[in-house]
């Protein structure tokens, strides 16, 4: 059976004043969204000169703010902070939201965001791998004291995160690479989010990772199916395909095919039937990126129209 529907909302952080996230923030939740999530990146990617706000400063600030949503990072690179560090920082987060937060972790892509800041970026296998072990020390840090993990790329010894959250930390994992990622995904993640780019190709990712779960012996009901997704709303079905031809020219496919099968867009009615054939693979978790410069218009005409018809 499916889980029940989850929707998360990313928050304007490119090119945007901390006035306006905050802003955002707060009325994503009035809007009644399940979670908020950042970009855990450096850069504005792909060009180092685009403002960017950083992530864990950003969520730290939000959960100050905000009351009920879950907050997450979609995704944070190991490379970027060692892991027994960042499950201090969970921790702590975890005090400050009332255990509203869902870190996500990823293997990182963009170079110069690690060389630039004199981090290592080792090859695509060695990032994935290293994943792998931060992910391990997070869960076993956050879950008992005296913890000790000695892996080939992280060691922690006697490692104790106090005060430790009083419930267990949900953890997502990010990345589509089918014979290594999603094999650890399998194994130790709470959350599987297939990113925007392979959306087209979700039905696939989900039967790989039907035969991971079962290959590592775990009730696939342990572990719920994200998709990260460009949602373009509108009420008029004659402004659909301007919306969709601005779009595309504006994304290039970096957010999915927004013209493909599994495109959530167009008007309420077909974005809700669009969620409903995520719905039907056994997605349950979405993570939005709304199309719009203040992304605040179309998140509420999609809370007014769209979310009513799957809750309760």
């Amino acid at each position: 059976m499916t889980a029940p529907v989850h929707f998360g909302v990313n928050l304007p952080q490119i090119s945007r004043t901390w006035e306006e996230t905050k802003s955002a923030a707060l009325e994503f939740e009035r809007q009644g969204y399940d979670s908020l999530w950042v970009n855990d990146h450096l850069y504005g990617v792909p060009r180092a000169e685009i403002p960017i706000l950083e992530a864990w400063t950003v969520l730290a600030s939000v959960g100050a703010v905000t009351q009920k949503v879950e907050l997450g990072t979609l995704v944070s690179p190991p490379g970027f902070r060692n892991p027994a560090y960042l499950a201090k920082v969970v921790a702590t987060l975890a005090q400050i939201t009332n255990g509203r937060i869902v870190p996500g972790i990823g293997a990182g892509w963009f170079k110069r965001e690690f060389t630039d800041f004199g981090l290592p970026f080792p090859d695509g296998p060695e990032r994935v791998r290293a994943m792998g072990e931060a992910v391990r020390i997070m869960k076993g840090a956050l879950a008992a004291p005296d913890f000790t993990f000695k892996g080939k790329y992280f060691q922690a010894e006697n490692l104790t995160i106090t005060p430790r959250p009083e419930k267990p930390v949900q953890i997502l994992m990010g990345g589509g690479g089918e014979q290594v990622t999603m094999k650890i995904a399998a194994r130790y993640a709470d959350i599987w989010n297939n990113a925007a780019g392979s959306q087209s190709r979700l039905p696939q990712k989900i039967d790989v990772m039907r035969r991971h779960l079962d290959a590592v012996g775990r009730d696939p009901t342990e572990l719920r199916l994200s998709q990260q997704t460009m949602v373009l709303i509108t009420e008029k079905a004659e402004e659909v395909e301007p919306m969709l031809e601005r779009a595309g020219k504006l994304f290039g496919g970096h957010m999915g095919d927004v013209r493909g099968p599994l495109a959530i867009a167009g008007t309420p009615e077909m974005v809700g039937d669009a969620i409903q054939r995520h719905r039907d693979l056994g997605v349950s978790h979405f993570i939005i990126e709304f199309f719009g410069r203040d992304t605040r218009v179309p998140a509420q005409l999609f809370a007014d129209t769209v979310l009513p018809r799957f809750r309760g």
